[in-house]
């Protein structure tokens, strides 16, 4: 057999394995930001089958960049040990007390192998375009290709069955609008609906992040600033420990919900 056919068989046959075994889930992540990534770990280290479908061709979220392309975020005390159980090393800030700098496209590799050595499977390029809605249940995502939703094709989607579903899809908390305004769900906020994300206040976007990273309607958790816009959090900005953490609150609670 010809080399270039064993590769293109070897591709086609072991992703085709991988998306199949990814179709019936315990936890169905949607994004890859740090957040995610934080809890996909946590989740697979439990012993639970996670998969994280993102819609860019690069996981990471908005780590890659760092503050305005410079490549470098910071992150508080509260969470260097979630910094250190991924391997990611940090310097402490000699003006600031209590905050550290690390190397951002460090940390975003480091959050994906993590995830991925532990048992999470990662898809990139794949958009979730609806969530499935069954006897008043959310018990999974409808995905497409990225390509596929961005050139408008007309081709239809399969679909992912999860016990739980995680909305990290950072400021626009895509799940839950679809499951607020498409499916009629009330979510566990003050009016029921998404309040929205609120200005640039850092320490207190901090404390909220983490705060608001709940269950929002039985089986559908968020976390990350996704859970902040439900919520009506305020935005940091590049700093980033009220994600890791919002990321490893979240994976306890659905560890405690599924496990229970």
């Amino acid at each position: 057999m010809l080399i270039e056919n064993v590769i293109s068989s070897a591709i086609v046959r072991s992703f085709s394995k991988k998306l199949e075994q990814a179709l019936l889930l315990d936890v169905a992540i949607v994004g890859g930001g740090p957040s995610s990534l934080t809890a996909a770990r946590d989740l697979a280290r439990a012993g639970l089958k996670v998969a994280v479908f993102e819609r860019k061709l690069a996981p990471g979220g908005g780590t890659w960049g760092g503050g305005m392309l410079f490549n470098e975020v910071v992150v508080q005390d509260s969470a260097l040990h979630i910094l250190d159980s991924f391997g990611i090393r940090h310097q402490p800030i000699e003006s600031a007390g209590g905050y550290h700098t690390l190397d951002s496209v460090e940390m975003a590799s480091a959050l994906i192998y993590g995830a991925v050595s532990s048992g999470a499977k990662i898809f990139n390029a794949v958009s979730v375009e609806d969530i499935v809605f069954k006897e008043g249940k959310v018990g999974g995502l409808v995905i497409n290709w990225t390509p596929v939703e961005r050139l408008g094709m007309h081709v239809d989607p399969l679909t992912v069955i999860s016990r739980a579903v995680l909305d990290g899809t950072g400021h626009p908390s895509e799940i839950m609008k679809l499951a607020s305004e498409k499916a009629q769900i009330r979510l566990n906020t003050e009016t029921g609906k998404i309040l929205g994300e609120k200005p640039m206040w850092v320490d207190s976007g901090e404390a909220s992040t983490v705060e608001n990273t709940q269950e929002y309607y039985p089986g559908l958790f968020a976390c990350g600033m996704s859970a902040n816009n439900v919520a009506g959090g305020y935005r940091m900005g590049p700093i980033f420990g009220g994600m890791l953490l919002s990321g490893e609150k979240v994976a306890k609670l659905i560890i405690q919900k599924l496990k229970a």
